[in-house]
């Protein structure tokens, strides 16, 4: 039986993804105009600071609510992952003036939706593991 993650095997890339999206932002913003390769960027650099943000509250939910089957590290990082993927495509949407309110609680009902349907499948397959002195020989 395998121990829990530890914090620790987060923390480095939630600092990296953190640090070089808010900073890359920052640059961005600062020293580029609006042309393709700077928006591109942008949604990359947004997607990159807010699973960096996320990813240690999305750690400590999962810490504080355990459920069954034990929660993996992908499932936690994807979890995050979900959240800059939000953010990003909301600012996307908001380039053409599209957000409104039943689209953003729309895109996040979806989403949600899409993670219960992945965290249903990674249920049915989970099989407990088998203690030691139970195995057969």
């Amino acid at each position: 039986m395998s121990s829990p993650t530890t914090f620790r095997a987060y923390l480095v890339p939630a600092l990296l993804m953190a640090i070089v999206g808010w900073g890359g932002l920052a640059l961005l913003l600062n020293f580029t105009q609006p042309y393709v390769w700077p928006r591109w960027g942008f949604f990359f650099l947004l997607v990159l600071a807010l699973t960096g943000t996320v990813l240690p509250f999305s750690y400590l939910i999962n810490r504080r609510f355990p459920s069954n089957p034990p929660v993996e590290p992908p499932v936690i990082v994807r979890e995050a992952l979900w959240v800059g993927v939000y953010g990003a495509t909301l600012a996307w949407l908001q380039l053409g003036r599209l957000v409104s309110l039943y689209v953003w609680m729309g895109l996040a009902g979806g989403l949600i939706v899409v993670e219960y349907l992945i965290r249903l499948r990674e249920k049915a397959r989970w099989k407990p593991p088998v203690p030691s002195d139970e195995q057969p020989s």
